[in-house]
């Protein structure tokens, strides 16, 4: 594993035709509850996508403040339990599952488990914050997949790239390890 990627603007750089996360009815719930320009598709989701494996355990971010997160989702007749409010969490349960989704954030300290954060609407400061290049990708309702830490080179290379300097990676989470 390998660090320092180039951090790139938050433009697209292709597009998807097909994202199997709207095929989910609680997942359309979720995206037309917030707004499709409010939600993006994260993580090991997208990285799975990419890899052409499934991965049915969909995560999305947000720039909506988690108060107004749960207040559409809640609003739209969709349950909601709030896991990690404090990191900006919740999950939205619908009768087709259950759809984590946080928002944009930044870590504003860190003791080697645990983050004191910030909320953005920033999402390339977002990505920052992420462990790996690959795990910095997302996917807007529209299809199009944003990469501003070059994920996506290192995902089609088969690297694993820390965002950043490794040891200050870990240092944040040593679960990263």
């Amino acid at each position: 594993m390998i660090g320092n990627p180039p951090i790139l603007a938050d433009l697209p750089v292709r597009s998807i035709s097909h994202t199997p996360w709207l095929e989910i009815p609680g997942v359309r719930a979720v995206v037309w509850a917030l707004g499709r320009e409010h939600v993006r598709f994260v993580g090991g989701c997208v990285r799975d996508f990419l890899l052409g494996q499934a991965n049915l355990d969909v995560d999305m971010a947000t720039p909506l403040p988690p108060d107004e997160t749960m207040h559409r989702l809640q609003t739209a007749g969709v349950r909601v339990k709030p896991i990690g409010i404090e990191h900006g969490t919740v999950i939205a349960l619908t009768s087709t599952g259950q759809f984590e989704i946080t928002t944009l954030r930044r870590d504003v300290e860190t003791d080697g488990r645990h983050a004191k954060v910030t909320f953005t609407t920033d999402w390339v400061e977002d990505a920052l914050r992420r462990d790996f290049t690959i795990n910095a990708l997302s996917v807007d309702p529209e299809g199009k997949l944003y990469d501003p830490c070059g994920g996506l080179r290192d995902l089609e290379a088969g690297l694993v790239r820390f965002i950043g300097d490794p040891d200050q990676r870990i240092n944040e989470d040593v679960l990263r390890l």
